[in-house]
Order: structure tokens, then sequence, then C-alpha cells
């Protein structure tokens, strides 16, 4: 093909290029790997117009375009000639590539035979080394054989030897032999186990089974023996008894069991005899003459016969849970023939000698024998460290948190203890007397009926505890007696039983608490005082803050005041203590009965008490500022002609508020939550009822609505310091107390700012009335009215107007300040600069 001319220039069609050099990506990848590349020419992403642009970004640049063609066709040329000499490289390519195949099918075929060759090799080696060790094999096999014959002969020569040995030592009762010989020939005998096909073998192993019973036999007949002959004299085989004990050891378990309770049975027969049902002294007010009889035979066993049984063995713990076993038997027998005998001291003697004696026998055994997986090592006694960790952690002054033999005498706050392990001698007797708790529960809710009217009687006589210095209102010390007693019960039902007797106690207790908390708490609340009506000289009362008429407004005294903040914290106590009383008897019950334990609705009346005693407190505060806000709604506010200092009422309510709190913040010092919760009640109260009071001074000029909010600020910065008032520490007011105070006070400001405000133009006053009370309704407006003194036409103008506007507030407010005119603007601005004004004023005064 002819080369073309220089200046022609062939048209190309972008889309058939773009289609025919557009690699995937994959092989795109593949193609910059083998060969990179910096040229734009071998971009996948390549655009002739952009290239040609990069080359002639001017008109100036295409006077070298000729210049730029050559050099293309130059580098054209270069890229035919290398294709030309790649593809006459490859002419010869498909005839070298066979060869080359040909020489590696050649190659693979001489590997092949020669792995042959190998393999060939190898399997006439593995059979030389086979015949080499055939004889080597034989000779290990028989070395194997023989050396099991010999061990197995010589084994047959020990069973054979010991089973005549065992025949002759039990024949001549030589028992300290046979034990060590009977272990050893059984352990010989396991290894024969599997040829006891062997007739020989198996007579053998009868022959051993034999001897074993007839040793089980002879030793329990030698005790029997030596014990029915013995008499008050001392035994004269001890020795022989012994090791007897140690042949019992190998022997079945069932000897040794069958032998223990034949023992027991026979230290057990005299007191059968002596405390037989019909007897006198097996009555419940003998019950220690039981334990006195076993605690003899006990030391008499160890002294006699200690020495004859193993330790291992706990004979005496076992004569003892052998006595608790017929001694429960014999005492619920005794007490249902009888029952109609038993009263509650009975009852009660007979329970504490018999939790004394198990509390005993869990000290002096570990209890092995009832409990077989408690290992030796393990002790029912709690270990040092557990004892002072105890101790730790125990309050001396909560009646649910100290040592049972410990002084129980003052109530605390309870703390969760740590559970002690149950022994396992705990109810083994005791258990019997379940059935007759309801005489112990009869009896308890008698003491605490009793209980609770000495109560009374002691409060009526003495009154509330002296106030503490530092502590202020202290608690009645019936309460922390109630709950000692409550205490005690509780731990001694619930050693007795913690099934259906000890709910039968707490539904005593809620019944008590109820009592305790309506009759002695609610029941000694001083009556709510209301304000009495009293002729008062109200200009007096302005001008000397109603320092005479004070003190005909009805009172709580001093010491009402703090019988009610005692009442208050002891009910507190009872609130707390009732709570960690729930949580003692739930730990204590039955699990199938814990759901059934439940003092939420004790716990409930005692927060009514509480709730109570603030808002006595709160309406004696209420009461004694009614009379001051009273004064206030009798001054005529439309005659007052200058703002002066804060007036005469504002001085009582501060006066009042000055000598109640703080009394009532000494007297609740233990209880500070509960005296927020009275400062807080009492500005929820009290402000609504200072707004209303506000509502009912009309009419009102602007100089009195300016002295009434002097007033107001002044009342609210006397309320802002209400719970520190009278203090010297200082203490911050909570920041929820002060957001009530800042809320409803400042409603109260905006009141009287919109009272000061003119009423001409309407548009602007009711603007400035939605914009001022964001949450208000049309009555509040209506008042508002009033207190300004606007005749019945201008209030229904006003009234018709906020309605019309008053819902548009929801969707956002108007823009009114851009239609107002500018002389009303300019009254309004003249009206907030003397609210500002006043303001300043205020804050100088005070």
């Amino acid at each position: 093909m002819a080369a073309p001319e220089e200046d022609e220039v062939e048209p190309v069609d972008e889309d058939y290029n773009n289609a025919l050099f557009t690699f995937p990506p994959e092989v795109q990848e593949a193609i910059d790997q083998v060969l990179p590349s910096t040229d734009p020419l071998d971009k996948p992403d390549f655009n002739a117009v952009e290239f040609i642009n990069n080359l002639f970004p001017t008109e100036q640049s295409l006077a070298n375009i000729d210049e730029v063609i050559n050099r293309m066709r130059t580098k054209i040329h270069r890229l035919d000639d290398d294709i030309r000499n790649v593809v006459r490289g490859q002419t010869n390519a498909g005839q070298d590539g066979r060869e080359a195949l040909v020489e590696a099918q050649r190659a693979i075929q001489e590997l092949f035979k020669r792995i042959k060759d190998i393999k060939e090799k190898a399997e006439k080696s593995e059979q030389m080394v086979k015949e080499i060790t055939r004889d080597i094999k034989q000779l290990d096999h028989a070395k194997r054989h023989l050396t099991a014959s010999i061990t197995t002969l010589n084994h047959l020569h020990m069973l054979v030897g010991g089973v005549d040995a065992l025949e002759s030592l039990t024949r001549r009762r030589q028992y300290g032999e046979v034990a060590n010989l009977l272990q050893g020939v059984v352990n010989v005998l396991e290894h024969f186990q599997k040829y006891m096909s062997i007739p020989q073998i198996r007579q053998l192993a009868d022959k051993v089974k034999k001897i074993q019973s007839e040793l089980g036999t002879q030793i329990i007949a030698d005790f029997e023996e030596s014990f029915s002959n013995q008499g008050s004299r001392p035994l004269t085989n001890q020795k022989e008894l012994t090791e007897a004990c140690l042949v019992v050891n190998v022997l079945d378990p069932k000897v040794k069991k069958d032998l223990l309770k034949w023992f027991v049975k026979l230290q057990l027969q005299e007191y059968l005899v002596l405390f037989q049902e019909n007897q006198d002294v097996a009555w419940l007010d003998k019950i220690d003459r039981r334990f006195a009889w076993v605690q003899r035979a006990v030391l008499g066993f160890e002294e006699k016969y200690g020495r004859i049984f193993p330790s291992d063995w706990e004979v005496a713990e076992r004569i003892c849970v052998e006595f608790c076993h017929v001694t429960q038997d014999g005492l619920s027998m005794v007490m249902q023939n009888r029952s109609m005998e038993i009263e509650v001291k009975l009852l009660l003697f007979a329970i504490q000698r018999t939790t004394n004696f198990e509390t005993l026998l869990a000290k002096r055994f570990k209890g092995t024998t009832l409990l077989p997986h408690v290992e030796k090592s393990q002790s029912s006694e709690p270990t040092p460290e557990d004892k002072d960790a105890q101790q730790r952690d125990r309050d001396p002054l909560n009646p649910f948190d100290v040592d049972e033999d410990e002084d129980e005498t003052e109530a605390v706050e309870i703390k969760p203890a740590a559970k002690p392990r149950v022994s396992p001698f705990h109810r083994i007797i005791s258990q019997c007397f379940e059935p007759h708790l309801h005489i112990y529960i009869e009896s308890q809710d008698r003491n605490l009926s009793d209980l609770i009217q000495r109560f009374m009687d002691d409060f009526r006589t003495q009154g509330p505890p002296p106030i503490q210095a530092e502590e202020g209102g202290a608690v009645l010390p019936s309460c922390a007696d109630l709950f000692v007693f409550y205490k005690k019960c509780m731990v001694q039902c619930s050693q007795l039983s913690t099934g259906q007797p000890l709910l039968s106690l707490t539904a005593s207790f809620q019944k008590y608490l109820r009592e305790y908390a309506n009759r002695l708490l609610s029941g000694n609340l001083p009556k709510s005082q209301t304000p009495m009506p009293t002729s008062l000289n109200f200009s007096t009362l302005l001008k000397e803050g109603l320092k005479e008429s004070s003190s005909e407004v009805p009172k709580f005294t001093a010491d009402e005041q703090y019988r009610v903040c005692s009442i208050l914290v002891t009910a507190e106590y009872c609130l707390d203590t009732t709570q960690q009383l729930e949580e003692k008897l739930k730990e204590k019950i039955d699990s199938s009965l814990r759901e059934q334990i439940s003092l939420s609705g004790e716990v409930d009346v005692f927060h009514g008490v509480i709730s109570n005693c603030i808002q006595l407190l709160v309406q004696d505060l209420e009461s004694a500022c009614e009379p001051a806000m009273t004064a206030m709604n009798k001054v005529n506010w439309s005659s007052i002609e200058t703002v002066g200092d804060q007036s005469g009422y504002v001085n009582a309510i501060t006066t009042h508020i000055s000598r109640t709190v703080p009394v009532v913040r000494e007297n609740l010092a233990s209880a500070r939550k509960y005296f927020t919760q009275f400062c807080i009640k009492f500005v929820n109260s009290f402000i609504p009822r200072f707004i209303n009071h506000l509502f009912k001074c009309k009419p009102i000029s602007t100089v009195g609505a300016e002295q009434l909010l002097l007033d107001t600020h002044s009342l609210k910065t006397v309320l802002l310091d209400l719970p520190s008032i009278g203090s010297q520490a200082g203490r911050k007011a909570p920041a929820s107390y002060t957001k009530i105070v800042v809320k409803g006070m400042t409603k109260a400001e905006m009141i009287l700012k919109i009272v000061m405000s003119p009423a001409d133009p309407q548009s602007s006053f009711v603007d400035n009335y939605i914009k001022l009370m964001m949450d208000t309704e049309t009555s509040d407006f209506q008042k508002i009215l009033d207190m300004k003194g606007l005749k019945r036409n201008e209030q229904n103008a006003l009234l018709e107007l906020y309605r019309t506007r008053a819902p548009s507030q929801s969707h956002g407010q108007t823009n009114t300040d851009t239609n107002r005119p500018k002389s009303k603007i300019r009254v309004q601005e003249q009206e907030l600069s003397r609210i500002r004004r006043l303001e300043k004023i205020i804050k100088k005064k005070l």
C-alpha cells in the first residue's frame, strides 16, 4: 500500500476507532502492567479533541502545525516498522512450538520410566526387610506371652496362697493380718476378671466371696457377744474389735452400715425406755434432760469405746443424729397428744433449748453423716476471715445487721449481710414445733398490740425526744423499739420455720406497722390551723409590717412544729427500715412463698404520713402569710401617688418566712430532701395564691402597679433565698426550686407590666399581652382588664380583639410593627423605658 501524500489528511471515523481500540478494564490493567507508558496516546480514555487543544492552545501556536504533523507521521512510520517486525518474527513461532511440545513429551516418558524403576527397587527392598525381621517378630511375641504367663502364674500363686491364709486367719480371728491380706487378695482377684470362664479361677473367686461373707457375719457376732456380756465391766477384747473394724472397711459397705446401725441402736436403748411418751420426763418442761442424757452418753462412748472405731466412721455423730430423729418423733407424738397443755412460754422454752442444742451439735460435729458429699476438711464454723469480713460489714446500731448474741437495743439503717452457710443440724429436731407455731404467732400479735398501746401512752406523757443540735428532729424511740422487736421475732421464727409460720408473722408485722403509722404518727399530728378573721388596721399594716396584728394569726407553736418534724423524720426511718425488713423476710422465707412477701402497702402508708407532715408545715406558713395578702387587697392602689419602699405586707410575709423556715430547716436537718420538698410545695401553693390576690387588687393606677411590681420583685428575691434564709452556710437553692420560683413570680411581674402599659392603641395592648403572657386564658385577660379599671365597652372591644388575635399565635406571631403607626410605636417605647427605670429603682432599693 502506497503511503499517503504529506498534505493529505484521511478522514477517520471517531466511533469506529473507539469501538476498535477500547479494551475491557482487566485487559487494559494487564497491558499497563506489561507495557507501562506515559504517552497520552496510550491512555484508554484518549480524547483526540483534548489532545489537539493541548498541542495548539492558541491561534499563534498553529504556526508550527507542519512540524507537529511531521512528527506525528514519523511516529506512525516507526510504529508500522515495529508492527512489521513483530509479525515477521511470529512466522516461525508455530513450528518452534510443535518441536518444543514433542521434546517435552519425550522428557516426560523418560521421567516415568525412571520412577517405575525406583518403585520396583523399593518393593524389593521392603520384601527383603520383611524376610530379615520375620524371626525377630516371632521372638518379640514369644517374650510378651511368656512375661504375661509368668505374671499370671505369680498372681495365681498369690491368690491361692492368700485364700488359704485368709481361711486360716479367719478361724483364728487374727483380724489385723486379715485386713492387710484381704485387701491384697481383692486387688489380685481383679486381674482375673477376664479369666472367670476358667472353672478353677471361678472357684477361687467364689471362695473369696464366701470368706468375705463369713468375716462380716463373724465380726458382727463378735461385737454382739462382747457388748452383750459386758455389763459394767470393761471390754477385754478391744484390740480384736479395733482390728475387726479395719476388716469391715475392706468388706462390703453394707456390713459397716449394719454394724453401725446395731451399735447406735444399742447406745439409745436406755433413752427409749426413759423418755417414753407416757413418762412425765418426756414433756416439754423437762426437755433439758433429753439433751443432758445424750451428752453424757456421747462422753461415755468416747471414753469407753472411742478407740475401737476408726475416726472417719463418726460414730459419736451418728449417735447424735439418730438421737435427733428419735427425739423429733417422740416430741411430735407427745405434743400431738397433749396439744391443749402447750403454752407460749413452755413452747418458747422448749424451742430455745432445742435450738441451743442444735447449735451445739453444729459446733461439735461436721455433719458428714448427714451430708456425705461434704469434705472432711470443711467445717460448719465460719473461718476467722469470714468473721472479720462480717464484722467490717456490720452496723452495730442496726437491728437487722447485728449478731444475734449482741444487745438489740437500737435500730438504724439495715445493710445486707452475706448469707451464712446453713448447718446440717439446723432444725433437725426443732421442725417438730412448726405445727404448733400458731400459738407463738398469736402471742406475738398480742405483744405487738400491747407494745403499740404503750408507745401511745408514752408519747402522750413524754412527747417527742428533745431536739439534737446537729441532727435536728429526733426519731421517736418507740420506732427503734418496734423494729428491734420485729427483728427478734423474725430471727426466732426463721430459726424454727421458713414456711407458713413466717408468712403469718409477716401479716402481723404489716398490721401493726399500719397501726403505728395511723395511731402513733398520724394520730399525734397537730390539727391544721386556719386563719381566724381579725380586725386589722391596714394603714398600720402597710407602715409597720403587721408587727402587732401578726400575733393574732393562729399558728403552730414551736413544740408543735418540732412534733411534726419529729414525726416526719420517724416516718422516713420507718419507710427505709420497712423496705429493708421486706428484703430480710424474702431472704429468710422459702422461695415458694417469696412472692407473697410484700410491704409496699405499708411503705405507701409512711409516704402518706410524710406528705401529711409536709402539707401541715406548708399550711402553717401559708396561714401566717394569708392576713398580709388579704391586707394587700384592701389597699386603694388607684390612689397611690409615689413609689416608695416595699410595702408593709411584704415585710410581714418576709418576717413570717424568716421565723418559720429556719426552724423547719433545723428540725429537718437529718432529712434534707424533705425540707426541699417543703420549700417546693410552699412556693407551688404560695405563688398562685399571691397571683390570685394580685387579680383582686383593682382598680390599679400606673403608680400603684409600679409599687406592686417593686413588692413582687422583693418577694421574688425572698422566695429565691427561702431555702437558705437565716442560714450562715449560704447553701445554693436546688435548680428545680429556683426554676419554679422564677417561672411563677415572672408571671406575676408580667401581669403588672401589662397593667402598667396603656390600653390605647388597643392592638398594641393586646399584642403586648400575648407577647408577655405566653400560656394564658381569656379569664386571665379579663382579670387584667378589671385591674386596669376599664369601662365595660372598652373591655368588650379588647376581649373581641384578643379572641381574634390569640389563635394566630400558634402559627407564629404576625409582624404588626411594620404596619403600626409611628406615634403608637413611640408611646409603647416610652412605656417600656419607664418599666426599665422602675426595675433599676427596685434593684437599687434591694
